[in-house]
Order: structure tokens, then sequence, then C-alpha cells
């Protein structure tokens, strides 16, 4: 199987698929998985992240909830290709930035550093320019929901509005937030809901 075919093939089971995971396990081993731009979600399986806020353990794992998260609610976005992607890559800048500080396990910039290495990934397969900025701008921004709800300080409220759209947005923040074990799915529903509210009076 070749690259183009390899990622035709994921793209139609995030579409497709119910839990698309079983699919990305399925292929995690194939010999084309492990070669340029696909070694850049490999590498997500040895990418440990904090026990704290990610008990399911490595990125990979993360990831592959989200997907399926996602897959629960694709019917609520306005472009469920985009969307999909968008999960799958949300975490790619992970592997790259993540270290270890002060005994823990971070990931500082991994929006920021994400949003370009998703844009060189999904040049390789796409050539439209739309469908990648849509990917690209919930891979760079998928962090404001909890920036934003936190009042942090590391939130870009107009480039996000420019880039993103804030309900696409919120889907992926939902996902995210509910793709580890054990998550609190009333609370996340809540910071979701507030994020959008806040975003409204902005």
């Amino acid at each position: 199987m070749n690259g183009q075919e390899l990622f035709d093939n994921i793209g139609q089971h995030l579409i497709d698929d119910v839990r698309p995971s079983g699919y990305l396990n399925k292929i995690y081993d194939e010999p084309t998985f492990g070669q340029y731009p696909f070694e850049m979600l490999k590498r997500m399986q040895k990418t440990e992240q904090s026990p704290v806020h990610h008990p399911e353990g490595n990125v990979w794992n993360h990831t592959l909830l989200v997907v399926d998260q996602a897959a629960k609610v694709k019917a609520k976005s306005s472009d469920v290709s985009a969307f999909m992607w968008a999960a799958l890559l949300h975490d790619i800048g992970k592997p790259p930035v993540t270290r270890i500080r002060k005994n823990k396990i971070t990931a500082y910039d991994h929006d920021r550093i994400g949003a370009k290495l998703a844009e060189e990934f999904l040049s390789v397969f796409v050539k439209d320019a739309n469908f990648k900025a849509k990917v690209v701008g919930l891979v760079r921004y998928h962090m404001h929901v909890f920036y934003i709800v936190k009042d942090l300080p590391f939130a870009d409220v107009q480039g996000m509005k420019k880039s993103t759209d804030i309900k696409e947005l919120a889907l992926l923040g939902l996902c995210d937030r509910l793709g580890r074990t054990k998550p609190n799915p009333e609370e996340e529903k809540e910071n979701v809901e507030l994020f959008l509210k806040i975003c409204s009076e902005m």
C-alpha cells in the first residue's frame, strides 16, 4: 500500500467507522505507517503524557480515544472529514516538544507546533487549501477551550476567531477532554458551554 492509498483509507475509516481506532490500530505496524509523513503519528505511541491529566498513557492512546469520541458526534460537524482529521492530528505536535521538567511531563506549545506539522502532513496528500486550513486551524486552537475557560494568558482570541469555526472548535475540545480515562462528562460539557458563552460575549 502506497502513502496516498493509506491516507485515503484512513480518511474513509475516519468518516465511516463507529470506532476508527480499530482501523488505526490495525495499520500501526504497516510498513508505510512507519514512513514519512505517517511516522509523525507513529511517534505518538512512544510519547508519554502526564499521568495526572492523561491516565490513559501515551499520546497514541489518547488520540485513539479522541477519534472515537469524535466519531460519536461527527454528525454535528459542518465538515465531517476536516473535523475527523483534526481529531486525529490534534496532538501531532506533542512528540517533538514533550519534556520532563521538574519531574513533570510537559508538552508546551504542542498546539502551535502541531499546526505546522498538520499542514506539512496534509500537504503531502491534499491540494485543497480550504480543507487544510480548516484542519490546521482546529489543531492550532484546540487548547483554547481550556485557555479561555480558565482565563489563561496563552489565548489568542482574534486568531482563533479568524482561523476557526467556534462551534467546530468547541466540539473538538469536548472530544479532547472526554478522550481520556474516566473523564467527567458533565463537567466537560459545562466547560464547553461556558467557552461558547464567553466567545459569544467577546
